[in-house]
């Protein structure tokens, strides 16, 4: 069984007292160990007990202070660290903190040839101005969680997905191939469409246009071909387009 010793861990905290702990005792009756052979037995058990409790009680209190403090810290820092890194109203990744995943991915990628494959998809909200005129920008916002939500339990654990513009997402699928891209946009665009929206009772069918790029293969010089440049806005023709396939008075 692995002991979690990261700085947001108890058994960090946990650890480092003891080894503290500890140390600080050993310290005590290492300088201490120069007067015991001229004291008397009962001397002796007292500065004994001596160096071994007042270590234990100082250092103890000082080191379980110490970590816990920096555990707070740590979990304080993680916190804000998510808050910069996640949109507030969707809770997947903003368009900077996608960007450096990906690309982080990416140059991993180049210089360790771990993946020949992969595919970034961008998600645009059909008519998504429209709902807001039509329902009011809160109902809106309800409609993008919705999506952001219905996409998030099409991916895989590995799978990345950020919200990069007004109603615009974008997935990277790390080792998808195009017809596997292509599945998972498909199945985006299907379980959006059978998404129940309908604020304040009223009816409002979602639907998304789906685009994308796929690398396959690695460059001549062998490391995988980026994707940097290549992001277009959807089209037809790339995977699938849901334009022709909106309900009537969209």
């Amino acid at each position: 069984m692995r002991v979690d010793l990261s700085p947001t861990s108890w058994g960090r905290v946990i650890a480092v007292t003891v080894v503290g702990t500890a140390i600080c005792i050993a310290a005590a009756f290492l300088v201490d160990s120069y007067n015991f052979p001229s004291l008397s037995p009962e001397a002796l058990r007292w500065a004994q007990l001596t160096d071994l409790l007042l270590p234990l009680v100082l250092g103890g209190s000082f080191f379980s202070f110490l970590m816990y403090k920096m555990r707070q810290l740590a979990i304080a820092q993680k916190n804000l660290s998510i808050v910069a890194a996640t949109d507030s109203l969707t809770a997947v990744f903003n368009r900077g903190a996608f960007s450096m995943l990906v690309e982080a991915y990416l140059e991993q990628a180049r210089s360790q040839a771990v993946v020949d494959a992969g595919a970034l998809l961008i998600v645009d909200a059909d008519h998504f101005k429209t709902i807001n005129d039509r329902l009011g920008h809160d109902c809106g916002d309800q409609a993008l969680k919705l999506i952001a939500q219905t996409i998030k339990a099409q991916l895989r654990g590995a799978d990345i997905v950020g919200r990069i513009g007004g109603e615009e997402f974008a997935i990277f699928l790390p080792g998808a191939d195009p017809s596997q891209s292509w599945l998972v946009a498909e199945g985006i665009r299907r379980r959006i469409r059978e998404v129940e929206f309908a604020p304040d009772g009223r009816p409002c069918p979602l639907s998304v246009s789906i685009g994308g790029v796929a690398f396959s293969g690695p460059n001549p010089d062998g490391r995988p071909a980026p994707l940097q440049g290549q992001v277009q806005r959807p089209r037809p023709g790339q995977f699938r387009n849901d334009r022709a396939a909106r309900p009537a008075g969209r």
